[in-house]
Parts: C-alpha cells; structure tokens; sequence
C-alpha cells in the first residue's frame, strides 16, 4: 500500500470515527439555525408554511380537479335524456274571484309544429344570430356562463349567465323554469348528450317550436300567425329577426302594447339580430340596410276570457312574473314562460258584486249612450277604472274596455295618457311635506293667498321660468287661496306652486306615493299633469292619501299556487312616505273639490250620496283627449278615465261631441261622465263612513266661502297644455246650494277671503240656467 493509499485510508477512518454534529435549532439557540461556513442561514418553515406549503395546495386543487371530473362522469352516466314534456307542461290556469268562485280557466294551448324545412334559411339563422353565434360549431353547453349560472344560483341571485340554443331548447322541452342547482346540472349533462345525438337542425326546430312568443304563441309557427298574419313558411328576414328578439321579453316587447321603452329595447333588439347576422356572413349588408321595422298585427285575445276577464287574468299575469323575478332571480322571458299555462291557481282579489257593479255602471252612465254609427267620434272613446281598498292595497274591482277581445290594450293600466289636473294634489302634498314657502317668504297652507291671473309668467326668485301657462277658459283670478284654486283647478296658482317647491321635490314625491317617474323631466310644465299616467297609478296614489300617507301598491292576487308550492306575495300596504297630517290636509282640501267644485253637480250633488263624505279631483287634458275624476271615500278610492284613441292608427284624438247629448262644442269634462260613473258605482257598494283627519286645514275642517267669478273664453287657441281645457261658455254664477257636507272636526276660526276673479278680457253675458247635460262645464 502506498502512501497516498495510506492517508486516504486514515481520513476515511477518522470521519466515521468524529461523532456527528446536529444543526442548533432556532428554538435552543434564539436565532435561525447555524450555517455552514460561508453559506447563509435558512430560516425556519412557519407553521402555515408547513400546512399550507405549495406542493400540498397543488395537490389539494388537483384532488378537487379531479373529484369534480369523476363526479360529472357518474352525473353524466346517471342522467339519461329524458322523454320530452314541453306539451306535457302545458296545464290550465285556474282564476277566481276572492270568494274563491271560478272567473276564468285558461290553458289550451296554441301551438303547431312545423318541420325546419318549411321554416326560411335566413328566418333560421335570425334565432341563431339572437341568441347563439357559435351554435353550429358548440358542444350545445356553455361551460363559462353555466358555471356562472350555478353560482348565482347557489348564492340565491338567480340566474346571471347565458344559455346555448341547446340548453333553452332542453330547458323548454326536457325540463322546467325551476332555478336549482339540481335542473342546472341536469340542464348542462342533458345539452351535452342531446348535442351528441341530435342534429344541430333538429335542435334548432325543437327550439323555435317550444318557446313561447307571447300572445299565448307556442312555437313559430303560432307566433307567425298571431303577430304577422302568415305561415312560418312565409315570414321575412325582418319578420323572423322580430320574433327572434321577441323571446327575451314577450310581453313587453309586443309592439301593439308595449310602453316607448319596451319598443326601444326591442327595436334595439331587433337591430342587434341583423346586424349580427352581416357580421356572420349570413346577410349582406345592402339588403340588411334596406330592411325596415316590420308592421306587426293587431293581437287578439286568448279563448275565454272576453269581456272584463281578460284584462284581470292579464293583471295578474303581470304581477306574479314580476314577483317571480323578484322572489327567484328570473328574467322577464323566464317568468312568462313560468306563469303562463303553467298549472297555477291564482285567487285575485276581486270582489265579485264590485266587479258587476263597475261594469253595470260604466254601460249605464256612458258605453250605452255611444253610437258610432251615427257619430264617428263615439268610436274614439275609451274608458278605464281602478277601485281599491286603501286599507289594504286590494284591487276590488278593474274596468280595462268594452271587451277583451275588441280591445286589447288595457284601460285601466295603459300609461299613454296626461291625468292632468288630478296631479295637483300631489303638487299640494309635496309643498306640505317639504314646508315649502311662497316667493316671498310664507309658508304654503290650504290658506295662503295666490295670484290667479291667467297666462301669469311663472317665478322663480323674481325671475321668469318661461312658462306662463292659461286658466280654464283663460279666467283671470286677482287673489285667491290653495283651497279655492284647487276647488276651481286654477292652472297658474299651482304652476307657481310647483316652482315655488321645487319640481323635482315635486316629481320625487310624485315617485314616492307610486307614480312612475323614470324618464319624466322635472319642469314647470308637469304641474299641469302633461306626463303620463293610468288609472292604477293614480289610484294608488290616491289611496296613498286616504290611509294617511301609507303608501299603498294596488295589487290583484290574493294567492297563487303551484303544484302545492306558494308564492311569497309582498304587502301592498308599506310604510309612510308623507306625514299622517300632509296626506289627511289633502284628504280635506279635496273634499272642496267635490262639494264647492268641479265635481259637485256629479257627485256632491248625487241623489245617491246620502250624506257620505267625499275627496277627490277632476281633470280634463288639452285638446279633450283624456277626462278623469278620481276620489275616495273613507273606505274605497277610484280613478276614472275616459280616453280618446282612434281605433285604426291608436293615436290620441279628440272626445269633443261624443254621445252627442252636452251642449256645444260637446266636451267631455271630468267633472261630467267620468265622475257621474264614479259616484254611481262608488255610492252602491262603499258603506257610508267618515274621515278621521289630523289636520287643521282644508274644507272638511274649514268652511270655504265660494267666489263670485266672471270669464271670457279665450278666442286664441293655446299651444301650450292645459290640464283644464276652455268651455264653449262664459258662466257668472254664484252657487246657491250649500254643501252638503258636514265638517268632520270642529271648523277653524279662520275664513279665507272672498275672491272675485278678473279677466283681462270684456265679461260676456250670463247664460242661465246651466244645462243639467253638461255639469261643470269647467274642471
């Protein structure tokens, strides 16, 4: 052995023989481990380092990645494609009166199943632009919005994700509108085998023969026939792109019916179809931009439900779909398709002996007096009524038309129409809620003095808002209170009023007893009720008043249920909104409305009245085209409209010289039909009661000494609206009647001062006696 061997031999025995030496921990020595020389020290692993290091994070996601695949494959072989239930689903809907008496059953179904060969390639192609680009190359399942699905639906948001053709193809036929988790997964598992098994043509025809279109239209071929007069085989590119946009939101995107929003949106809708149908290739562009927006057919109602049913089975329709979408998180489209022909059993609150009372009422005092026949005019006139229980929010009784079938469009919820001077006292409220003061610096009362001159320039400050809207009859009023103005509809008094508060204090107030105020633009010009309102709406607002300032939503459902399940129906009673002691001092200015006013020959004076005490306000809208009187007793508030509609075009025309039977130029007023259908049926079915007001203001707790007042027509017809249009008729006339009613609180002291109205213009000569045909000649 050499020496070399030698020493290598001894430094090998040597390191076996020196004992090893351990690393110091950083818990004995203080401080991190001790490092090899020249080499840093490591610092210790923290314990969430050694619980939660990456290899374990990995392989926990991984795990989970795995467990999740292994559970979609079993839920893949579990879940079989079942038979198909879209005709199976459709069941009738049961509608009764709140005595639980049958009012309509609704359910056969309108439908037809064509063959996609009979539908237009580019018809075809409109659904797939709508609603589904990549359908011809998808797997049928949008991974990436179902996924997002699933989670709103685990969180309760509902559904905020989109769906392939396929999917809303095996929702519609396999399935149901239920938003589990459960139908989604089974949802997604179904898309994938059926995309697998099924032609992307079948499914196509599948999809555009189970969806539903609206107008109780199942499948194209149905919606075809309802919306455009034609067979599938015929419709047009522009045609098919409208149904294609129709099926996001049916209802509100029937044109014959929709408000200006719904036909933007859908309009939009429709647009957005076309255009991507040029981005696809699948239309060119030149033809796409000479295409127009189709002419769509008038509707016609579903079998059943002529005469006054069909307007509150579709009421009813309305407000559970939107308390589905509420409840559950469903799209308009979603909540139609799960209401309509669906099985449910829907209890409405209608009281059966109101309901045939309003309908005797409005044939009695105005439909029986119309004969087109021998004036075109009475074909114009329209009518709607809303009654309601303030106490409760229950609509009692609802008048949409002379008949379901001959007129689609609701009455009694249509929103097209100014409700002109009825929006005063809304005016008023706003001005007591917010304690707003006059120009000069006094604080706004049933009391407080006005200038009333007519074409008086509104100010705001001193200085002109550039409006200076007429009188009635451009009747000018040297001095005169709230309580006369209101009495007498003065225009300019509230006009400044409304400045005076601030307009958009008065809009929000307007919002907040339930007017819809989205898009409305807070000017002057509102204060003559030129915005658009229905008979529900005002009623709900005048309901609002009589309970005191709780606000009340009207609603038509007592109870909907559905194969045992219930819906969660909110209270139509909420919390206040104004004071007890704003709502009760409007109660009783409106109460002069009706004994010293433009209602007391239809309604203070009715030999019906028997002593009941009464609020209320007429309105009469420019040019004649909508005459209202809505009023509340204690116990039951209805809103009246009568509204001019040319049959053929819907345009808003004229009511003057309907009925033919009130003296030149024949004006329908709301003081005139619409309040003589008010106290008829309101005197036959409210039990006789009294208000309870907490007020120290107004006519019920003040005596209103009635002014003496002169006018002149205006011979130059004004352009700008007035909620009170001109009479054919300069009266000079001081009541003789007293009021009949009788202070419900001990009267004030204090007595507003006699007004005298001026004129600008030369006093014509009296006309005596009024003729008892056209009372209140002026509202």
């Amino acid at each position: 052995m050499g020496r070399a061997e030698e020493r290598r031999a001894r430094q090998r025995a040597g390191r076996r023989a020196a004992p090893r030496r351990s690393r110091p921990m950083a818990a004995e020595t203080g401080g991190p481990a001790a490092a090899a020389p020249g080499k840093p020290a490591k610092p210790a692993k923290s314990r969430i380092r050694r619980i939660f290091g990456w290899k374990k994070i990995l392989g926990t996601f991984f795990g989970v990645c795995l467990l999740g695949i292994l559970g979609f494959i079993g839920l893949y072989l579990y879940v079989d494609v079942p038979q198909g239930n879209a005709a199976a689903q459709q069941q009738s809907n049961v509608y009764k009166f709140s005595d639980g008496t049958i009012l309509a059953r609704n359910g056969k179904v309108n439908r037809e199943i064509v063959d996609l060969s009979k539908v237009p390639r580019k018809v075809q192609l409109t659904f797939v632009a709508a609603e589904n680009k990549s359908f011809y190359h998808d797997s049928g399942v949008d991974f990436r919005g179902t996924a997002r699905g699933l989670i709103n639906t685990a969180l309760g948001r509902g559904k905020q994700g989109g769906s392939t053709i396929t999917q809303q193809y095996v929702k519609n036929y396999y399935l149901n509108q239920d938003q589990t988790v459960t139908r989604k997964l089974k949802e997604m598992v179904i898309s994938l085998k059926v995309d697998r098994e099924k032609s992307k043509d079948d499914i196509l025809a599948g999809y555009i023969n189970t969806s539903y279109y609206g107008r109780n239209a199942y499948g194209i071929q149905a919606a075809a026939q309802a919306y455009f007069g034609v067979d599938a085989e015929d419709l047009k590119v522009e045609q098919g792109a409208y149904l294609a946009a129709l099926l996001q939101a049916p209802s509100q995107y029937d044109w014959a019916v929709a408000t200006d929003t719904g036909k933007k949106l859908v309009t939009e809708r429709w647009n957005y179809v076309l255009d991507n149908m040029v981005e696809e290739g699948w239309l060119p562009k030149a033809k796409r931009d000479a295409m127009h927006f189709p002419k769509i057919k008038e509707p016609k109602g579903a079998p059943g439900l002529g005469g006054q049913k069909g307007y509150l089975v579709e009421l009813a329709n309305q407000q559970l779909e939107r308390q589905l979408m509420a409840q559950e998180g469903l799209t308009a489209s979603q909540a139609e398709n799960a209401v309509v022909d669906k099985g449910w059993t829907i209890t409405l609150d209608i009281d059966r002996k109101k309901q045939s009372a309003l309908e005797r009422t409005v044939k009695a005092q105005l439909t029986s007096k119309l004969n087109q026949k021998q004036r075109k005019v009475d074909g114009d006139i329209q009518a709607g009524a809303v009654s309601v229980d303030p106490k409760t929010g229950r609509i009692v009784a609802l008048y949409g038309g002379q008949d379901y079938y001959k007129h689609w469009t609701s009455n009694a919820t249509r929103r097209d129409y100014q409700p002109a001077s009825t929006f005063k006292p809304v005016i008023l409220a706003a001005a007591l809620e917010q304690n707003a003061t006059t120009q000069d610096g006094k604080p706004i009362t049933a009391s407080t003095v006005y200038d009333g001159t007519s074409r008086r320039p509104v100010l705001d400050h001193g200085t002109p808002v550039g409006f200076a809207p007429p009188n009635e009859d451009d009747a000018g009023w040297d001095k005169i209170t709230v309580q006369q103005a209101m009495n007498k509809s003065v225009n300019s008094v509230f006009a400044q009023m409304g400045v005076d508060v601030g307009m958009q204090k008065v809009m929000n107030t307007a919002s907040e007893l339930g007017m819809d105020t989205k898009g409305m633009q807070a000017v002057p010009a509102q204060t003559l009720g030129s915005m658009g309102a229905s008979p529900l709406e005002m009623a709900g607002i005048y309901a609002t008043f009589a309970n005191h300032g709780y606000k009340v939503t009207p609603t038509i459902i007592k109870s909907a249920v559905n194969k045992g399940r219930s819906v969660d129906l909110p209270n139509a009673v909420g919390g206040s909104v104004i004071s007890r002691t704003v709502a009760d001092t409007v109660t009783s200015v409106l109460t002069g409305v009706v004994d010293d006013g433009t209602a007391s020959e239809s309604v203070a004076r009715n030999p019906l009245r028997g002593g009941q005490q009464v609020a209320g306000k007429t309105g009469t809208s420019d040019e004649n085209k909508s005459a209202w009187f809505t009023g509340y007793t204690p116990t039951l508030v209805t809103s009246v409209g009568l509204f001019g509609e040319d049959p053929k075009t819907r345009a808003h025309v004229s009511m003057k010289g309907a009925t033919g039977l009130l003296p030149p130029p024949g004006r329908i007023n709301g003081g005139g039909y619409p309040a003589k259908i008010w106290a008829a049926y309101t005197f036959g079915v409210a039990r006789k009661a009294q208000f309870d007001l907490n007020t120290t203001q107004g006519a019920a707790v003040a005596p209103v000494e009635t002014p003496t007042w002169t006018h002149t027509p205006t011979r130059t017809p004004s352009q700008t609206p007035s909620s009170e249009p001109p009479t054919s008729r300069s009266p000079s006339e001081t009541p003789s009647q007293t009021p009949s009613r009788t202070p419900s609180q001990t009267p004030s002291t204090q007595t507003p001062p006699t007004q005298t109205p001026t004129s600008s213009r030369p006093p014509t000569p009296e006309i005596t006696p009024e003729d008892p045909l056209d009372p209140q000649a002026g509202q």
